[in-house]
């Protein structure tokens, strides 16, 4: 009885202690939000595209410079690492991501962007935040102002990473390769989080195992011999071939893999011909695969190159005329939260947030290169969460009247700033601070 009476005594000292805590946190996340809102909205107006965050890492640099961090620029491009050391203990990484996506805004919003670039492709594209990078940022600098405010709560190396060109998969691979973890402490730990139209704000999203698939890019190009169009007999029509090897695809998933296991073979584009009545000599699809494992992504590569083949051959095309393909490198791999880190992540804001605030979400087929830091020689325990970002009575109406919710990537996703970038700060700066708890102190308030 003796020993129950204590647990329950610890039990409710722990408890005052995170309310406590999370009390003091919120105050100095008002305190400090004015700022954060003029940098989200700052970002929101000036995005730029992956490969090209020239403006956007300078702001990210001098935001940090100005917190006391110690500052490197230009990591595998455009990359950012602020870095604190604050005594000995583990050392962690916490990524935000920087680039925009070429397309325009349709929000109607009085901050929205109408900013234009010249893409990757050479064409004039307008650029926009689409994707919710500018509340990544906004957050994560709330969250390196949280962690210097608080550093006599934790002990260890805080590593804040900016990075560039995620949209396009190569970001993390380049500050890798540019030496990341070489020139910098070797991370024990990473975390991240990104934003989730379909959750309402001040919500957070939690899952253990695979959260983003591994995405390829890929592009094949199926040859013909052209003919007048009035004269298709005199040809092999590329076009016909496409949309059957289009059709064929299909099967894939349906039957050669398991119907459990997820996959997506998608043909985003396809583009042959000129006029109306010339049958073209090629044509170019691009497609996107969509895996959880290695096996799965080899089975989708190779079972594309089959198709293809077999449907080149049986049109009659000689072996120089078969289908040639091209992978984008680097691939996105598949991001799997790390089991024992993404529990004690649910614990941390379970102890701080409402329960109806932290809920468990299912896996996605969108990808994201946040897993490549945790695959390096050394492998590392990461984990990503979701940061609810929409208006909840909007949530609510459109479930209640059947309304699409504009996604990622939709021109129209508006997330609502401040109980999101609130939320975000509060959960990065605990689930940071319990990962790298001052001990010492601890056993003081213990004493």
């Amino acid at each position: 009885m003796k020993n129950k009476f204590t647990i329950l005594i610890i039990a409710a000292l722990i408890s005052v202690q995170h309310t406590t805590m999370a009390q003091t946190v919120d105050a100095f996340i008002e305190k400090i939000y004015p700022e954060l809102d003029a940098l989200y909205k700052h970002l929101h107006q000036n995005p730029e595209l992956s490969l090209q965050e020239k403006e956007t890492s300078a702001r990210i640099a001098q935001e940090l410079r100005s917190i006391g961090y110690e500052v490197t620029e230009g990591i595998g491009g455009y990359g950012v690492v602020g870095l604190l050391k604050n005594g000995p203990g583990p050392v962690l990484l916490i990524r935000s991501d920087m680039d925009a996506l070429p397309m325009e805004e349709k929000t109607g919003l009085p901050y929205a962007s109408t900013k234009k670039a010249i893409g990757n492709d050479g064409k004039e594209t307008y650029i926009a935040h689409s994707c919710g990078h500018d509340i990544h940022m906004s957050v994560f600098i709330g969250t390196a102002k949280l962690m210097m405010e608080y550093k006599d709560s934790w002990r260890g190396t805080l590593l804040m990473v900016g990075q560039p060109a995620e949209e396009t998969g190569m970001g993390a691979w380049n500050m890798l390769n540019d030496g990341l973890y070489e020139r910098f402490p070797h991370p024990d730990y990473a975390i991240a989080l990104h934003d989730d139209p379909f959750l309402p704000a001040g919500t957070l999203g939690y899952k253990a195992g695979p959260l983003m698939a591994g995405v390829d890019m890929m592009n094949v190009t199926v040859y013909g011999e052209g003919a007048h169009g009035a004269a298709p007999h005199k040809g092999i029509d590329p076009i016909v071939l496409s949309a059957q090897m289009i059709q064929a695809y299909q099967t894939i998933v349906s039957r050669r893999l398991a119907p459990t296991e997820p996959a997506v073979v998608t043909v985003g584009s396809i583009h042959g011909g000129t006029v109306h009545n010339i049958i073209p000599d090629q044509v170019t699809m691009q497609l996107t695969l969509r895996s959880y494992s290695p096996d799965t992504r080899e089975e989708l590569i190779s079972s594309v190159k089959r198709i293809s083949e077999y449907y080149a051959k049986a049109a009659g095309l000689p072996e120089d005329k078969m289908p040639s393909y091209w992978i984008r490198e680097p691939h996105t791999p598949a991001l799997i939260n790390d089991a024992q880190l993404t529990e004690q992540m649910v614990t941390v804001f379970e102890n701080n947030f409402s329960p109806d605030k932290v809920v468990e979400v299912e896996a996605q087929m969108i990808g994201e290169d946040f897993s490549r830091f945790g695959m390096q020689e050394r492998a590392i325990p990461i984990s990503m969460f979701y940061l609810g970002a929409n208006d909840p009575e909007f949530l609510e109406k459109a479930k209640k009247d059947g309304m699409d919710i504009p996604g990622l990537h939709s021109p129209y996703f508006a997330p609502v700033p401040e109980p999101t970038i609130k939320t975000g700060v509060k959960a990065m700066g605990l689930f940071a601070m319990d990962i790298l708890k001052n001990r010492e102190v601890m056993m003081e308030e213990k004493r």
